[in-house]
């Protein structure tokens, strides 16, 4: 296999977790017995800590010559702490496994995609297509979890996401390319923690991260509750499997079709931004009213554009605007923000927003969004004038 198929092959075992974990997690953890107030500490505990395990990790990572050491490392501590919360009995170990487990998927995937950006700008193939063989993979698992869920126990969440972290830790070990951290030796901490201070007083930097977390983060409603409302309005656990692959069918065709066309025709990251962020807007507006289900596939399409457009507009953004030697401190910030502190709080909320609203609390996503979609509106001068160079 070439680097391209390697780092695919990563992605679908990477995300065939999270395409069970994401939609499914919170009818597990309801199948055990906890609230909506406690689904959502359990599930914005990680994401929130990620403030701080986010950059350590990063910086323990960029410690390694070789980037697949630390993925592979981190994918055990993955299948670990999610094998731990399976096998827990009761709330608080419960929710340490899922801790663990967690905090070690968050950081993931920042890392794969250093790794795959880095290599894609080395041997010339578009980032996006691995990426979307990852989003291919999300699909298959939210088909099939859908389907099995229909006469198999529901702790059959828990066992996909183990074994699908399992294969990720032997994967890459036994695929991943030898793709060195730097061009010689690793830098030592103190240089690495400098690095990240730079970054931290970049004010664009700093106004980029937030526009892309805040609209990333106005998922968290639907991420923890869809599948809960969808099923008190009738929709079965199969067809909320097939509402979340046909969303990221159409993540997949704008990475795989719609982004080498972008490129090709010069339209910019901050473009890209923009329109994912009116997007959301519109989505979680609309999501708020509990439309029926066939309003949902149509709403549920827009997720090519309030997720990928968006991911890949900040993923662009964010290696324009730090250095080569903070590529993945950089990318490590964005998914601290976007994938961390602020979906951690809206997760946080989201529970106690569902015990008392239902689907009205998708209101709060839409505001959410609403103030990524304002701080993206003035990035366009601000890059220009920093940076050089003006985005479409």
């Amino acid at each position: 296999m070439n680097a391209a198929q390697r780092m695919a092959l990563q992605y679908v075992w990477l995300f065939g977790a999270t395409g069970v974990s994401l939609p499914f997690a919170g009818l597990w953890l309801r199948a055990h017995g906890l609230s909506g107030a406690q689904i959502g500490v359990v599930l914005a505990a990680p994401m929130l800590a990620r403030i701080v395990t986010g950059p350590l990790l990063a910086v323990w990572a960029d410690g390694f010559r070789m980037r697949r050491t630390p993925i592979a490392l981190l994918g055990l501590v993955m299948a670990l702490g999610y094998g731990m919360a399976g096998l827990a009995d009761g709330y608080a170990p419960r929710a340490i496994g899922w801790f663990v487990g967690a905090t070690a998927m968050g950081v993931l995937v920042p890392l794969t995609d250093v790794m795959t950006l880095r290599l894609s700008a080395r041997l010339g193939f578009t980032f996006a297509v691995p990426r979307g063989t990852g989003s291919a993979a999300f699909v298959v698992a939210n088909i099939v979890m859908g389907a099995l869920l229909l006469t198999a126990p529901v702790d059959s969440v828990i066992v996909w996401v183990v074994l699908a972290s399992v294969g990720f830790a032997i994967g890459a070990v036994a695929i991943l390319p030898p793709e060195p951290v730097a061009d010689g030796a690793p830098a030592l901490g103190r240089e690495r923690f400098r690095g990240l201070g730079r970054l931290l007083r970049d004010p664009v930097f700093l106004t980029t991260i937030f526009a892309v977390g805040a609209v990333q983060a106005a998922h968290a409603f639907q991420y923890g509750f869809s599948a809960i409302l969808w099923k008190a309005q009738g929709v079965s656990e199969a067809v909320t499997g097939q509402l979340w692959a046909f969303g990221v069918v159409a993540e997949i065709a704008l990475m795989w079709w719609f982004e080498p066309w972008r490129r090709r025709a010069g339209i910019g990251p901050w473009s890209l931004l923009m329109v994912g962020s009116a997007a959301a807007v519109l989505r979680w507006g609309v999501m708020a009213l509990a439309p029926p289900l066939w309003l949902l596939w149509p709403l549920q399409a827009l997720h090519a554009l309030t997720f990928a457009a968006t991911f890949l507009a900040g993923v662009q953004l964010v290696e324009r605007l730090s250095p080569p030697d903070t590529h993945t401190a950089a990318q490590m910030l964005s998914s601290v923000l976007s994938a961390g502190v602020l979906i951690g709080l809206a997760t946080a909320v989201s529970g106690p927003l569902y015990d008392r609203f239902g689907a009205g609390g998708y209101w709060a996503m839409a505001a959410l969004a609403g103030a990524g979609l304002l701080a993206a509106i003035p990035l366009r001068g601000q890059l220009a004038r920093e940076r050089g160079r003006g985005e479409r």
